[in-house]
């Protein structure tokens, strides 16, 4: 049989007392320096740890680790780490995301699944669903990261840091190489890399010309192999 935690056990149960919901216990762990408000809900196989902060009303878990992280009200975190970091109220982020230290994400802004976020900040209802990089930059409200953007923020010797503007639209596999700044409301197409700022309002189309050779794909499939 599993061990029992007296200490543990009477964590939980004064956080439930103060009304916090802990629909079930299994694989939480609360620091005693966490401070969860009531009204908010942690979900199995959370674990919180040395100064954070858990707002009235929002949802963590399950499975997710947060240690030193300010979380506002009415937050949901799935399965996703977070550390060293705030999130203001209304921010949804996860699953399987992670939040490195020095990040504050604005109110309203939606976090999707696998999303690392590192020394950056996000301004208001600014959205980056999943399967992006954002490190070392300043980001306006309203912005959307398409699927697969990723900042290169680092040369292999020093790192830079990306300023984006409000509004703006980042096309699919979008990379921006820092040092760079790309203006409010300007979009950029899919699988742009942007090494140079762009000016507001602007479109940036940074892809190979698409070039089609009719039939020469039948051609291939019919002619032997080369040994």
């Amino acid at each position: 049989m599993p061990k029992c935690d007296p200490a543990r056990e009477a964590r939980l149960a004064a956080l439930e007392a103060s009304g916090v919901l802990i629909p079930l216990w299994d694989g939480i762990l609360i620091d005693e320096t966490v401070a969860v408000a009531p009204g908010a809900t942690i979900l199995p196989g959370s674990i919180l740890r040395g100064a954070t902060v858990i707002g009235a009303g929002s949802v963590i878990g399950p499975g997710s680790v947060l240690t030193d992280a300010v979380i506002g009200e009415n937050c949901t975190v799935r399965s996703t780490y977070i550390t060293a970091s705030t999130l203001e109220d209304g921010v949804s982020i996860g699953p399987f995301s992670q939040v490195r230290p020095g990040c504050h994400i604005a109110a309203g802004c939606k976090i999707g699944d696998f999303v690392e976020l590192k020394n950056s900040n996000l301004g208001e209802k600014t959205a980056v669903a999943h399967l992006t990089y954002v490190g070392d930059t300043d980001c306006g409200a309203g912005v959307n990261f398409g699927c697969g953007v990723a900042v290169a923020n680092f040369n292999g010797k020093a790192k830079f840091r990306t300023t984006i503007g409000d509004g703006v639209f980042l096309g699919c596999n979008t990379n921006l190489v820092a040092p760079v700044t790309v203006g409010a409301g300007a979009y950029t197409a899919a699988g742009a890399t942007v090494t140079r700022d762009v000016p507001e309002d602007a479109m940036l189309i940074a892809r190979p010309e698409q070039i089609v050779k009719p039939g020469l794909a039948r051609r291939f499939r019919r002619e032997p192999q080369k040994k």
